[in-house]
């Protein structure tokens, strides 16, 4: 069952995270993901959620998902991210 990685992603050192995607892509495809959306300029409509930059990246189950989290080449490469923004992610299952 395919999964779902969502980040919701507030940059504040732009500079420092134009280092993050050219690392981290090559990484998420060696386990098997792809980014299918990367989101920006929201307007909330209803409720109070906003989103600064959304990314998602589909993999083909959790595990696989998990395993890229876990992977030690990945440690590094996620400082640069906690570093220059603030972030939060979820871990889903397709639906559909």
């Amino acid at each position: 069952m395919k999964a779902y990685a969502i980040l919701d992603i507030d940059i504040h050192d732009p500079e420092e995270y134009s280092k993050y995607p050219p690392l981290v892509w090559p990484l998420i495809e060696r386990h098997g993901g792809k980014i299918t959306h990367r989101l920006s300029d929201f307007e909330t409509v209803e409720g109070n959620w906003s989103p600064k930059r959304l990314l998602i990246v589909e993999f083909r189950d959790k595990a696989a998902a998990k395993a890229f989290l876990a992977d030690p080449e990945y440690q590094p490469i996620k400082h640069i991210r906690l570093g220059a923004s603030t972030s939060q992610m979820v871990i889903g299952n397709s639906e559909m």
